[in-house]
């Protein structure tokens, strides 16, 4: 009964913001539009079709607004002016009560409050959809009295979230099936990709291992602070982190009086976002304003402080390449390269001529260069670029979505800190310096190390192994003739590693007399 009540609500609010009218034009019919009027008397549908969507999914609950900002993200699948407006939904969410918060954390540490914390503030900090967090303060293992921040998951999510869930694959099927708009939509796509990050939102031990990661990969940086998770007091329900103090990077106002380099600030967020992406594929995916404060303090005094580790994007070796590539290629504005590495990536048809793609890229990417970070939209050349991938039916690649919401959340940041900032002069060092490293003759001693132990147990035998290999067999005997060729083969082998080791060395070498003389740029 209650998710039948649910269910109606839904088609309420979906009726009343005309979304109707929206998802299911090819789906127009009389009884349709007459059951709109009979249950929303009045609906007022003039506001624009983006506003409507967005107001309605707050209207529905923090589950829906969460997967409104997941949707914000498939630049791919929406109309530039509605993701636009879902980018603007934020989880106004009220904080649930202290009391529940304060039984949520007894019965993940089987303890009462007191004997877990030295004291506890029982007003939150911050709510949201998730989550909400407390300040404390505990004792570590030294005994030191240390200032945390609690996190403590709202109670009964898994089950609110499964049943909120169950009715969006429903309507995901309605519109699949009722709409050719809603097949372009990919409406089941959707909604599978907001159930895998919604569920690892909700294992805060996943999170505390993310934020642990990160703050690894940043320590020699010296431009973020990422807070210490106290493993002690972590649960599945409850994490206890480092206290953090700083000042919401919205405030830009407030960090100018207080000195700090706002331009400096905006090229540490570039640095820091190219670093995480290319040099460690393990990346804060959530970077909006609401989770990323700055340090007055005198010791770190205008560093980044992440919070919010719930969402990061992870990339591999390949990926890592092909982006750097893809990104070199476009900084030199080799727009035939570009389309190039997309057809040898297998992202488009192996049939596609490369002038073609190669002339679309340029329409798209050569308005945009020496201009001002003020003069860009990031978001409009992703569309533009979007539109065109489905001109050259590009697929899409899931593991990089991420990585396209983090860089429109730069993209905000950097506009919001300095306008005047050139993202991609800023961007370009790294990545010539990125390169440098995977091509020269570090990167190529890097990997000769990696592969070294995989030979040491060969090669104290390989005297006996060349003596078995030069000596010749008996006729008849095939038990000796097996083991000489056993023998034989992995001669081959060792011989084959030591080839690629003495060619390799010859090569670094070569590598580095190159790069002295040379610049990959």
């Amino acid at each position: 009964m209650t998710r039948l009540f649910r269910g109606a609500f839904i088609i309420w609010v979906m009726l009343r913001y005309g979304l109707d009218e929206l998802f299911l034009t090819s789906f127009q019919k009389p009884w349709l539009n007459v059951l709109a009027r009979i249950l929303t008397v009045g609906r007022n549908l003039q506001a624009p079709r983006g506003q409507r969507i967005r107001e309605a999914l707050e209207k529905l609950g923090p589950i829906f607004v969460k997967f409104g900002q997941v949707l914000s993200t498939r630049r791919d699948l929406m109309p530039v002016d509605i993701a636009d407006e879902l980018a603007l939904l934020q989880d106004r969410v009220p904080p649930f009560s202290s009391h529940i918060a304060v039984a949520t954390i007894e019965r993940a540490f089987n303890k009462k409050l007191l004997d877990i914390f030295v004291s506890f503030d029982h007003e939150p900090i911050a709510s949201a959809s998730i989550a909400q967090v407390h300040f404390a303060v505990i004792k570590d293992r030294t005994g030191k009295i240390r200032d945390v921040a609690v996190k403590v998951l709202r109670p009964n999510m898994l089950k609110a979230i499964e049943k909120d869930l169950s009715l969006m694959r429903m309507m995901a099927g309605w519109v699949d099936g009722l709409s050719a708009d809603g097949k372009r939509l990919k409406p089941r796509e959707v909604v599978a990709e907001f159930d895998k990050y919604l569920h690892d939102e909700l294992d805060l031990v996943r999170e505390a291992s993310s934020a642990a990661q990160l703050r690894r990969n940043m320590a020699g940086l010296d431009l973020v602070l990422i807070p210490e998770m106290f493993w002690d007091y972590c649960m599945t329900e409850v994490i206890v982190m480092e206290r953090m103090n700083g000042v919401p990077i919205s405030q830009v106002e407030k960090l100018r009086a207080a000195g700090v380099d706002i331009p400096k600030l905006a090229r540490d967020g570039v640095t820091i976002f190219f670093t995480q992406v290319f040099r460690d594929g393990f990346f804060h995916a959530d970077m909006h304003p609401g989770n990323i404060q700055v340090s007055l303090e005198p010791a770190t005094f205008g560093r980044y402080i992440s919070l919010d580790f719930g969402i990061v994007g992870t990339l591999t070796e390949v990926d890592k390449e092909y982006l750097a590539q893809n990104f070199t290629a476009f900084f030199r504005r080799d727009y035939k390269r570009v389309a190039e590495l997309h057809i040898e990536s297998g992202w488009v048809p192996a049939a596609t001529r490369v002038d073609e793609l190669e002339s679309a890229i340029r329409s798209v990417c050569e308005p945009y260069f020496d201009r001002p970070l003020k003069e860009i939209s990031l978001g409009l050349v992703l569309m533009r670029l979007f539109q065109t991938s489905r001109r050259f039916q590009v697929e899409i690649q899931p593991q990089l979505v991420l990585l396209q919401k983090t860089l429109l959340n730069i993209e905000g940041l950097g506009r919001q800190l300095d306008p005047e900032l050139d993202l991609w002069n800023t961007a370009k060092p790294f990545l010539e310096t990125w390169m440098l490293n995977q091509l020269g003759p570090k990167k190529l001693l890097e990997q000769l190390k990696n592969e070294a132990p995989r030979y040491a147990k060969l090669l104290p035998e390989l005297p006996r192994l060349l003596v078995n290999f030069l000596q010749a067999p008996k006729a008849g005997d095939d038990r000796l003739m097996a083991q000489l060729l056993l023998e034989q083969k992995r001669t081959n082998r060792l011989l084959q590693a030591l080839t690629y080791i003495v060619f390799g060395f010859v090569l670094g070498l070569v590598a580095m007399q190159f790069l002295a003389h040379a610049q990959v740029f």
